[in-house]
């Protein structure tokens, strides 16, 4: 025996019932859109009122500050995105941020000739509380990557790079890819590396390994040390710890390098 067809009828009241399904759905993902939207609003207003109400403590407090910004984020509101408007002129953030930028660049600037332009965010964050003095308004490591990020985006060669748990600060425009990421990571417990170290431990060829040394040599980002027992010695004056409680002049520097 031969199965019925479909016939006309039928196929029509399926297309009409899956046009309705889709109406209905379209129905219900704009009612659900209108409520999102509401909701943020009313969390937007809120929010609002919250740092009206706890700016000081959001301005002086600095783990408090990061938690006001991961609120923030939530809703895609960002306070550091612009020097006018509600969030600037009601907490200062702008201002207080603009300082730190500034801040930050001269420590960088004035380690530049030691360090070649890479700190640790941890030495940055050290010598900028020294140099905010005690009785300044308290600033977070979180502070300083926000506050990097906004010198990031003006493009005049800041920039973070993750070592281990932290980062280094890059503050100046030098081209480093992932080859130099690399490296700077593996000296990053000893504060120097060999070419037989970088070698053995990336399988790298000589020629490479030398190319990317030789690059953060041109750079200033390392010192050369032939004097070493085995092999030279490259370090890297950002790892380098025993130099964070001392003052290197160029004139010292310069000894460490051929």
């Amino acid at each position: 025996m031969h199965r019925r067809g479909v016939g006309a009828g039928a196929i029509a009241k399926k297309k009409l019932a899956e046009a309705k399904y889709k109406e209905r759905g379209t129905v219900l993902a704009e009612d659900q859109i209108v409520q999102m939207s509401k909701q943020l609003e009313t969390f937007k207003t809120h929010l609002e009122e919250f740092a009206s109400k706890h700016k000081q403590e959001i301005r002086k407090n600095s783990q408090f500050r990061v938690q006001f910004q991961e609120m923030c984020a939530t809703i895609g509101v960002d306070p550091l995105a612009s020097g006018k408007g509600f969030w600037s002129e009601m907490l200062g953030v702008g201002d207080f941020y603009y300082e730190l930028g500034v801040q930050i660049i001269e420590v960088c600037f004035a380690l530049k000739h030691r360090n070649g332009g890479l700190i640790t965010l941890e030495e940055l964050h050290h010598r900028v509380l020294k140099g905010r003095g005690k009785f300044a308004q308290d600033v977070s490591q979180d502070d300083l990557v926000r506050a990097i990020k906004k010198l990031k985006a003006m493009g005049n060669g800041f920039g973070m790079i993750p070592v281990g748990g932290s980062y280094l600060v890059q503050s100046v425009p030098a081209e480093l890819n992932m080859d130099h990421t690399v490296v700077l990571q593996l000296a990053e417990k000893k504060g120097y590396v060999t070419v037989s170290e970088i070698r053995n431990s990336l399988k790298w060829e000589r020629e490479r390994t030398c190319h990317v040394l030789d690059h953060l040599l041109k750079e200033g980002l390392a010192w050369l040390d032939t004097q070493a027992p085995e092999e030279a010695q490259y370090w890297l004056p950002a790892l380098f710890s025993e130099l964070l409680s001392q003052d290197v002049t160029p004139e010292e520097a310069s000894q460490m390098t051929p």
